[in-house]
């Protein structure tokens, strides 16, 4: 609703900008361009948000909103709740952010915009800024089936799961059982079966898949599968 004191200006429904606050210490929602995925630590009325990760969409008649927005976030030192508005405040204790409570309903994984989708890994953009690319997408892959199923390909490896969207943008992937090939020096095999379970929040936004690690360890991007020949 306000950023430093300001009205937010009136934003299209698909890019309003709001928070979803999720258990486990996960933040997701829209600077008012583009979705992003996050991490909060909540002590008492204090709070502070971890790095915040977003997609990359260019949105020239929001970039002041998504500026003030991700400022707000990263000033913000604790809260309040007066009826159904959140305040976010800075140390000086002037309001960087008031939120109205919204409603959202949490999807069953029948529901997921997950299930029936076939991916392909574009990159890993780390919390400390490292991005690693895979060398040949197609062995990076990953398709959300029926029943909470999830097949995947790593590098010369490939296993399946059990996956479940347990609320909005949240993601929880069971043990992955995989073949046990040794894959050539420089894969990202190792690091993604070790990162598997620790993965907690999705976004799908401009067609590709963006898959948060906890605690900001870094993001997976993945892009829909190439259509075999």
């Amino acid at each position: 609703m306000e950023l430093a004191g300001a009205p937010v200006p009136s934003l299209p429904a698909s890019r309003e900008a709001h928070l979803a606050f999720q258990p486990g210490g996960r933040v997701s929602g829209s600077d008012g361009c583009n979705r992003i995925t996050g991490s909060y630590t909540l002590k008492g009325e204090g709070v502070t948000f971890g790095q915040i990760a977003g997609t990359q969409m260019a949105c020239p008649d929001t970039a002041d909103v998504a500026g003030r927005f991700h400022s707000a976030l990263k000033g913000t030192s604790h809260w309040r709740i007066v009826g159904s508005r959140l305040e976010l405040f800075g140390a000086t204790g002037k309001p960087l952010a008031v939120f109205e409570r919204g409603t959202q309903a949490l999807p069953s994984t029948g529901s997921s915009p997950l299930q029936g989708t076939t991916w392909q890994l574009v990159k890993f953009q780390g919390g400390d800024g490292t991005t690693l690319t895979p060398d040949d997408r197609t062995k990076y892959t990953l398709e959300f089936g029926n029943g909470g199923r999830v097949n995947a390909r790593i590098d010369c490896n490939r296993g399946g799961a059990t996956w479940k969207a347990t609320g909005p943008n949240q993601l929880e992937l069971g043990p992955l059982a995989l073949t046990r090939a040794k894959c050539p020096e420089g894969s990202l095999h190792d690091q993604i079966a070790k990162q598997w379970t620790y993965i907690r929040s999705f976004v799908i936004k401009d067609g590709h898949l963006f898959l948060a690690l906890m605690a900001d360890g870094g993001i997976y991007e993945y892009e829909p599968r190439a259509q075999k020949q």
